[in-house]
């Protein structure tokens, strides 16, 4: 990431992102060793807004993604650079388009840092709240059957379960975002699993494919027996490679998921910018979507 600014950055033009950039980002992704696919890229594009930088030659330089939550927030993520253009001030001239964008539109801006951004982003206005770290399982590890010791259901994912997981994930999320939920819930179907007690959904689990692996996530339970039943259930029917982002303050996930095989990849801190709060509740929140995705 980079940390200054000089006369070089004039040699670029800005424009927003379109289906003629999606060969450049997916190039971006791979420079960087990230898991977005192009369906990824597409669907953020349809529920956002990208914003990019090209070269006199044409080739794609940079790239930053907003993506809006009703009238109350907005992700900032996808920033990323090409490798020979790095350190030319480029991601900062797109995070402060993009804050300024939000702004205009009384969006507060928020994003999920990695450690090579964490700085840069501090430099222009944003501040720590709570952080994740990301899981990987390279390869498939025997999975003995879950067992019901909570009296929980675990099923698929009905379309009359909408309503129950709209109303659970709005205070845990902080607003709607059902087109995404929804749009996760065709990507990975094996995935979109709901715990039950009685009549009543206590946790859902998403996924979708990716670059490298699959990801599973948001999860959003009551409590640990719904959230580790539902990982436990979806070991069973997704196939590895996988990530996974845990929010920190849950640490008996955290062991959980490394008893089961899991890794530590990479930490996360989630930031806002100015004086807000980062929205929602971590508590019910067990598995982030994602850092391009909140």
């Amino acid at each position: 990431m980079p940390a200054t600014e000089n006369t070089d950055t004039l040699a670029v033009h800005e424009h927003e992102l379109g289906e003629q950039h999606l060969a450049g980002a997916m190039a971006l992704s791979r420079a960087a060793n990230w898991n977005q696919n192009e369906t990824d890229w597409r669907m953020m594009l349809r529920l956002g807004k990208g914003f990019g930088l090209s070269a006199a030659d044409g080739s794609f330089v940079a790239s930053i993604v907003v993506l809006p939550y009703e009238d109350k927030f907005a992700w900032m993520s996808m920033v990323l650079v090409a490798p020979e253009f790095r350190r030319l001030g480029y991601a900062s001239r797109l995070l402060r388009r993009a804050i300024a964008y939000l702004q205009a539109r009384r969006l507060t801006p928020l994003l999920d840092a990695t450690p090579a951004g964490h700085e840069v982003y501090l430099q222009e206005g944003l501040r720590d709240t709570w952080s994740f770290q990301r899981y990987s399982l390279p390869e498939a590890r025997p999975v003995s059957g879950w067992q019901d010791m909570s009296g929980l259901k675990l099923r698929q994912l009905a379309d009359d379960d909408w309503p129950q997981i709209l109303a659970m994930d709005l205070p845990a999320f902080g607003a709607s975002r059902e087109p995404l939920l929804r749009a996760l819930a065709a990507r990975l179907p094996d995935a979109a699993l709901v715990a039950e007690r009685g009549d009543k959904i206590c946790g859902y689990l998403l996924g979708r494919d990716g670059r490298e692996a699959r990801q599973l996530g948001p999860l959003v339970a009551a409590d640990l027996p719904a959230a580790q039943a539902l990982l436990s259930h979806a070991l069973e029917r997704v196939a590895a490679p996988l990530y996974i982002d845990i929010v920190d303050r849950h640490t008996s996930l955290r062991s959980w998921a490394l008893m089961r095989g899991f890794a530590v990849q990479r930490p996360f801190t989630r930031m806002v910018h100015g004086t807000g709060r980062a929205p929602g509740n971590n508590e019910t929140v067990m598995l982030v979507a994602g850092p391009e995705l909140g």
